[in-house]
């Protein structure tokens, strides 16, 4: 069953992953003062690949996490490990020109190569999965695939890719509701909560200081920097937030430029292996191209995970299979009596221009949030960006830091239903 995200504070929420998970450890509440070299604040999937990369290089490293490893958007999210980072880099090309536009499509294809070496090299057990198909709702979608490819192909993209006309579609997804798609061999899917809580056992084991229950209550920057807590405090000569959609109370900078919003998953009972071979017969991931998108995908037991109605109202639907249920019905009306076993929710962080916002607020305060619904693989990318910059590797992260990002209208208050006017008249415009 659902468990409210902003008010669910102690443990993980009942999801499948949850259910599912084969990292069982726990860490320590912060207790008494602690001096290291770099402090990490956030347990997802930036902050423990942010702190992993640094152990491998050899810093001393505190990481904390105000509930558990994963217990935000890492633990919860859709699991699709789709290659790119934000939503398009043209609408930058006066800030970062032709060469920062390149690099940046470039560490889109080096983002999930990220991820399929940490896996490999930790033996971490997360289900990953290779195979991803983008779904067109109508023919410019599919207009736009062809070019999507084409851009792939001149850029020298290592994995297959194929488009697919209507007549083809039920090569990958049983459904008629699509008139075309684009296969991707070089993304797919993983089971979140364990790739997350998998990094950081290798992050402990690397030495790595990991403290749960830490909700960080005040955060003073400066030479050093000094984190409390309300049972301790970290003191740290360099600095890195990655709280992303809970960044409130961090910095007020990161806070006014990431919102929260909702996004939301259903889990159906184990589907038998004919039903399986039906709904996904590649076991691929899958994304339509909707505004108000559907994603969906197969577990390793068989189950379908059906995620989308991304909400930027601040309120979570009462109850969640009684609005994702009609989506996956209409997608696939054969699956109408199929049982749900769960319903989870949770928050992501959107900037308003979708592209991730990595950088430094100080030459010793770094940052990365705002993945738009995209992090699991644009957090490990950004992790390697500020663990390559905090160790003089490369200054890679300054393609970044050139992207203007404006900061929320409306104050705290009012940034959710601007936003969500937004969207709504792009919802119109899609339908019209």
């Amino acid at each position: 069953m659902y468990l409210n995200p902003l008010t669910h504070t102690d443990n993980l929420p009942d999801s499948y992953y949850a259910a599912t998970r084969h990292y069982t450890g726990e860490y320590p509440q912060l207790t008494g003062d602690v001096r290291t070299q770099i402090c990490v604040i956030g347990g997802g999937f930036g902050g423990v690949n942010t702190a992993l990369e640094l152990a491998e290089r050899g810093f001393e490293v505190v990481l904390l996490e105000g509930r558990k490893i994963g217990w935000g958007a890492s633990g919860r999210n859709g699991g699709q490990l789709i290659r790119g980072i934000g939503h398009g880099t043209e609408q930058f090309r006066k800030h970062i020109g032709e060469q920062g536009m390149e690099a940046i499509d470039r560490m889109g294809f080096e983002a999930v190569d990220i991820v399929r070496e940490r896996v490999a090299k930790y033996d971490i057990q997360c289900d990953l999965t290779m195979g991803y198909c983008d779904l067109a709702n109508k023919l410019e979608h599919l207009e736009h695939f062809k070019e999507d490819k084409a851009w792939l192909d001149k850029m020298g993209y290592a994995h297959h890719t194929e488009v697919l006309t209507a007549e083809r579609m039920h090569e990958v997804v049983g459904s008629d509701a699509y008139v075309g798609g684009l296969i991707d061999m070089g993304s797919g899917h993983v089971h979140p909560l364990n790739l997350v809580q998998g990094e950081a056992a290798a992050a402990a084991s690397l030495g790595v200081k990991i403290f749960e229950q830490a909700l960080v209550t005040k955060v003073v920057q400066g030479e050093p920097n000094v984190v409390h807590t309300a049972t301790g405090k970290v003191t740290a000569d360099t600095l890195v937030i990655c709280g992303n959609a809970y960044v409130e109370g961090l910095d007020p900078i990161l806070e006014g430029k990431v919102l929260p919003a909702g996004s939301y998953v259903i889990a159906t009972e184990p589907l038998s292996d004919e039903q399986a071979n039906r709904v996904l017969p590649q076991n691929m991931a899958v994304c339509d191209q909707k505004v108000g998108l559907d994603y969906y995908r197969l577990s390793a037991d068989n189950r379908l995970l059906f995620g989308g109605i991304c909400n930027y109202s601040g309120r979570d639907p009462k109850n969640i299979e009684a609005v994702l249920r009609p989506h996956l019905v209409k997608v696939f009306p054969y699956l109408a009596d199929v049982k749900v076993d769960y319903q989870w929710g949770g928050m992501i962080g959107i900037g308003a221009n979708r592209m991730p916002q990595i950088g430094r607020l100080k030459p010793n305060v770094y940052y990365a949030q705002a993945y738009a619904g995209h992090g699991v693989n644009a957090t490990h990318m950004a992790a390697k960006l500020m663990a390559e910059s905090i160790s003089a590797e490369s200054q890679r992260i300054e393609v970044f830091e050139k992207i203007p990002h404006i900061t929320f209208p409306g104050g705290k208050l009012l940034r959710s239903p601007l936003l969500a006017l937004g969207m709504l008249y792009h919802r119109l415009k899609e339908v019209i």
